[in-house]
């Protein structure tokens, strides 16, 4: 064995030891919050397809139409000959959605993060981030060069403590945060963060990858950027902000300005699935009723987003109830350390418009008899 080969061995023996390695496993999606594991038919809990969109007839004919009249793919970065029409129809749909001036899409969420910051920010500056930002924003932020900081997860008075401590030795300075958070779907107080960043002229860049449909009332960031890929039932990921921040992404975000443009049919189909939503307030407004209702009936904090965690503990225990669950007919796949902090292995359940009450009433059960919560 080489020492490439030995290191690789060794590392996933570490994993394995702590029940962290993770492997693959090929999963059919269909309409109706369905899924097929290892050939058998599950009801999944587990996608962020929230609005039951990415199986709607209009978004897959709105792709199919795409992938007739544009082909498969965009044939480079959009600032060579990537730039097809439907990626400005939809950057439009995007600004009048967020009520900015403008708006640019990228690859994904995960290429968003990783251009927008260090685009605003480099050495000499200051950027603080929520401590439980998702991992792409602590690699945008680690990319900058810039002293980065973190503050306790949704404590303004934190923010505010330590901008009052640290702004003041650095030049420009960002606040990083999200709408709703992916692995708890608690809600930033983001009224009060953006009051406290405006005081010491900060700039808040808001990660609403998981409210956009759902849960994004309240006030707006300056920088609110997110993906495609969940609500609205596709994939990429975009900015939306005032026309000179677009115009400064188009030029200096380099995943932007170094990835091949967005296929045709993800964004023709990101594109209608935002006029379904728009259109369609009783959908929007269902996945988090549905989540207060699973949530009251095993005495959990009421759910504020689409997302609610079952803390578990230990990764094998999250693993092992995990595996009961599909037994029983339910995909809710276990979240385990590194994405979450150790001793707090989860399972992550994710509601849908797809979903029906009776499915939701039946994981309650299910779950309450695996957590001692019967």
């Amino acid at each position: 064995m080489d020492s490439l080969d030995a290191f690789a061995t060794g590392k996933l023996e570490a994993l394995e030891a702590g029940r962290l390695r993770r492997t693959l496993v090929p999963t059919e999606r269909g309409s109706g919050a369905a899924a097929a594991r290892r050939g058998r038919t599950l009801v999944s809990f587990s996608c962020n397809d929230y609005l039951g969109l990415s199986h709607h007839p209009r978004v897959i004919a709105a792709a199919q139409a795409a992938v007739a009249s544009h082909g498969a793919g965009s044939g480079g970065s959009r600032l060579v000959t990537g730039d097809h029409p439907y990626l400005g129809a939809l950057e439009d749909g995007l600004a009048r959605h967020k009520g900015t001036e403008a708006a640019l899409v990228f690859g994904s969420g995960y290429l968003a993060n990783l251009g927008i910051t260090p685009a605003l920010a480099g050495r000499g500056d200051l950027v603080l981030l929520d401590a439980l930002s998702h991992a792409c924003m602590w690699a945008g932020a680690r990319l900058t060069g810039a002293r980065v900081l973190t503050f306790r997860h949704n404590d303004p008075g934190d923010l505010a403590a330590q901008l009052a401590e640290h702004r003041p030795h650095y030049g420009r300075a960002l606040v990083l945060t999200e709408r709703v958070f992916s692995m708890d779907g608690d809600r930033a107080p983001l009224g009060d963060i953006l009051g406290i960043a405006e005081t010491f002229d900060a700039w808040t860049l808001v990660d609403d990858a998981h409210g956009i449909g759902v849960v994004e009332d309240g006030p707006r960031a300056p920088l609110e950027m997110g993906t495609l890929s969940k609500a609205l039932g596709s994939y990429g990921g975009y900015l939306c902000a005032s026309r000179p921040v677009i115009d400064l992404m188009t030029s200096r975000a380099r995943s932007f300005v170094y990835t091949t443009g967005l296929p045709p049919a993800s964004a023709a189909a990101a594109l209608e699935a935002l006029t379904i939503l728009e259109a369609e307030p009783d959908r929007r407004a269902r996945p988090l009723t549905l989540a207060r209702r699973f949530t009251a009936r095993l005495g959990l904090p009421e759910a504020e987003s689409a997302v609610v965690p079952v803390l578990v503990g230990e990764a094998q225990a999250a693993l092992d109830i995990s595996a009961a669950l599909e037994a029983s007919g339910f995909l809710v796949v276990a979240i385990r350390p590194p994405t979450v902090p150790a001793g707090t292995a989860r399972l992550r359940v994710a509601f849908s418009a797809a979903h029906d009450e009776a499915q939701v009433d039946a994981l309650a059960e299910a779950v309450a008899v695996l957590t001692g919560r019967a």
